[in-house]
């Protein structure tokens, strides 16, 4: 399963991002929020996006490679997802508004292109399948 692979790799990206969170809680000794240190409001919100949209993500893919998508589909769903969320995570540290917006164009044309090919797989298999 493809989507396994891009699943661990996302759960990776995940905990990088919770470290960083972690380390800046520790630097700026705050337990809870983000004691009106920036830094420490950006690398939360980073890590909070982060787990908004891979899930749901990843759940297309799982879906769209369970209904017999290419494989080289998946791994360029997998590609731009891994892609999309680095982008968008270093642009939020280093507050470059552009690169933000090219992060979530990724996730978002993602995310629309992912369940458009569900509902032709869905709809195909109807079809095709006789059900």
């Amino acid at each position: 399963m493809i989507t396994a692979l891009y699943a661990s790799l996302c759960a990776l990206w995940i905990m990088k991002l919770s470290l960083n969170v972690i380390q800046l809680r520790r630097l700026h000794r705050v337990m809870l929020g983000d004691g009106g240190h920036a830094d420490l409001q950006a690398a939360i919100r980073t890590q909070g996006n982060a787990t908004e949209y891979i899930p749901i993500i990843l759940i297309l893919m799982i879906m769209l490679e369970w209904a017999g998508a290419s494989w080289w589909l998946i791994h360029i769903a997998g590609i731009a997802l891994l892609t999309g969320r680095i982008i968008h995570a270093s642009a939020l540290q280093q507050a470059d508004g552009k690169r933000r917006v090219l992060g979530m164009k990724f996730t978002f044309y993602l995310i629309m292109a992912l369940a458009a090919l569900n509902i032709f797989y869905l709809i195909a298999g109807y079809f095709f399948a006789g059900n």
